[in-house]
């Protein structure tokens, strides 16, 4: 179980970094106008960990129903 605790704080802790890239991002396009690059694509790298990790917290409960958890 403390597998599954350290996912659900991996994604609290990469939601709050993909909204601070989100912000960063919007706050650069309004001091410079075109941000650089590498500020338009920082908040995939969080996004995609998130995704990985919401299916997993998704699938959870259906396959520990099939090993006979709650």
């Amino acid at each position: 179980m403390s597998f599954n605790k350290g996912v659900r704080q991996t994604h609290r802790g990469l939601s709050i970094i993909f909204t601070l890239t989100v912000i960063a991002n919007f706050a650069t396009m309004a001091a410079v106008g075109e941000p650089p690059m590498w500020v338009v694509y920082s908040p995939l790298p969080p996004l995609f960990l998130m995704l990985a990790t919401g299916l997993w917290m998704f699938f959870l409960p259906y396959t520990a129903r099939g090993r006979g958890g709650s």
